[in-house]
């Protein structure tokens, strides 16, 4: 094999599956689309994903700034050089990381040193498989952190909020999986889709899920019993009321893919891998003499292009923007202010914010601010920068990260620091509802995985502080304009994430019967 040719192949298939999302996932979010109420917030926010994806295209940048952990899924012709293959990825990786294709996302997990290029000990994950067929078969999914951690095992018999006990048969595989979809919420950046896996050990079940997210949205299960089942989740789910974001509305799940393998008498898992809407996987066919892409996989049918809707999509944000509706702020931000915002009011920031996420909320916890943070903005965010030729900094892809990983910190550095808003995706818990209302805080839920259209709203990078925790995890000072984003929780006690939760609960209730004989 040409190496340097495969190399090249690989880093077109990273880059890609980081810009651009496959036809047949923006068909299922065309279909959310046209689901949604004109004016709700689920349509003001899928026309802000639509709007992003058409960005990304055109800036050939990441769709969402957590471009995850790569998972490569590749089988080859026997006698293919998998060793030299794998060195050729690896290179790939770090010219994607360094052209600003990818967030450097490989963090020790002992030292919580970010090496900066993506590898790592067991970065990227690269499965091998060989077969019988004449030619290489690459796929790759980049699947972020927020979407990751809300992947869920349950182990039959079990005991479910609002469903009651899930046996070892399809109707407790039913069940598990429809509580799946319940518990992320708006965490994962719905609406999302899913893999499952049913049987095996906990690895091996999770890693039968995850390979799910690999098939086409459009397919259909041969196995009778899977295909009854993903067409029933698919359907139900989306009277959970969820909707996009955990804003509430029509749709909450965009594919629902299942998977089985045989099991040991012990042990009955069902493992749920969960992927927001930024569904980045592709795949390619590789001549395994030449090295270069034959052809390329999931682009079968319809292409959507979001570019031709912009115009619509643009009148639909709008109309939930009504003038009693838009808040403008402006830091410092006074407790006056933040007591007259409301849930469901929409925020239009301008002027400087601060990005703060993990590591940021710990080092705050136990050490002063390296800037005075009284009536300040901390976004959850970890971008993708790159800096010039002149040592400036530019901002590649900038939404929100998953809030709820802050919540043992917020309430507390907020009023320690004077912090009066925090912008994240998901929502936070009690502690944070509580010290909102008791300091006078609000919390805004921007639009996750929309990373080049927040990207846009940022007009210059002022400063850095705590680089030694590595680009994502720094603290940015941002300029920024009409940052738009909406209030969900307030400082009176109110939380849309708490209402949704509620509310989808007792609509899950209604899916205890069995269904499945």
């Amino acid at each position: 094999m040409n190496i340097e040719k495969f190399e090249q192949s690989m880093y077109q298939l990273i880059v890609e599956t980081s810009t651009k999302l496959p036809k047949d996932v923006r068909r299922a979010i065309r279909a959310a689309k046209a689901r949604e109420s004109a004016g709700t917030r689920s349509a003001m926010s899928l026309a802000t994903i639509t709007n992003n994806i058409n960005m990304a295209d055109e800036n050939v940048s990441p769709i969402c700034q957590d471009t995850g952990l790569p998972t490569f899924k590749i089988k080859t012709p026997v006698g293919a050089n998998q060793i030299e293959m794998k060195k050729a990825i690896e290179k790939a990786m770090v010219q994607a990381t360094k052209d600003g294709k990818l967030r450097p996302n490989s963090v020790d997990s002992l030292t919580g040193d970010n090496s900066g290029d993506n590898l790592g000990e067991g970065l990227p994950v690269v499965k091998f498989e060989q077969w019988e067929k004449d030619y290489i078969d690459a796929r790759l999914i980049l699947k972020g952190g927020g979407c990751e951690n809300k992947n869920i095992q349950y182990s039959l018999p079990c005991e479910l909020d609002g469903l009651g006990r899930a046996g070892r048969d399809l109707d407790g595989i039913r069940k598990c999986v429809m509580h799946s979809v319940y518990q992320a919420q708006g965490q994962g950046c719905s609406a999302g889709f899913i893999g499952v896996g049913i049987g095996g050990d906990r690895s091996s079940g999770y890693d039968l899920a995850k390979a799910q997210l690999f098939r086409s949205v459009d397919d259909v299960n041969p196995n009778e019993d899977l295909r009854k089942l993903e067409e029933y989740v698919l359907e139900h789910a989306n009277e959970l009321g969820i909707g996009t974001m955990g804003f509430g509305g029509e749709t909450t799940l965009l594919g629902c893919k299942v998977g089985v393998m045989n099991r040991i008498p012990a042990s009955f898992f069902v493992s749920v891998a969960y992927n927001c809407w930024a569904f980045r996987r592709l795949g390619v066919s590789v001549n395994p003499e030449t090295g270069e892409i034959q052809d390329w996989m999931y682009q079968e049918g319809e292409n959507v292009d979001f570019a031709k809707e912009t115009a619509a999509e643009s009148e639909v944000a709008a109309a939930s923007e009504t003038a009693e509706q838009v808040v403008t702020l402006t830091a410092p931000i006074s407790e006056e202010q933040i007591r007259q915002l409301k849930v469901g009011d929409v925020v239009k920031i301008t002027g400087r914010m601060y990005t703060g996420r993990d590591a940021i909320h710990k080092y705050l916890s136990d050490n002063d601010s390296p800037v005075d943070l009284d009536g300040q903005v901390i976004y959850h965010c970890g971008p993708v920068m790159l800096k010039d030729d002149e040592g400036n900094w530019h901002v590649k892809a900038a939404g929100p990260t998953t809030s709820i990983r802050e919540e043992p910190y917020q309430g507390d550095i907020m009023k320690r620091f004077g912090i009066r808003a925090v912008i994240g995706k998901g929502g936070m818990g009690p502690k944070t509802l509580s010290a909102l209302k008791e300091h006078g805080g609000v919390y805004l839920n921007a639009i996750g995985g929309a990373a080049q259209y927040y990207a846009d709203c940022i007009k210059g990078v002022e400063g850095v502080d705590l680089m030694q925790f590595g680009i994502p995890e720094a603290m940015w000072h941002l300029r920024v304009e009409g940052f738009t984003a909406v209030v969900t929780m307030d400082s009176h006690g109110n939380s849309l994430h708490a209402d949704v939760d509620k509310s989808s609960l007792e609509k899950l209730a209604q899916f205890k019967e069995p269904v499945f004989k």
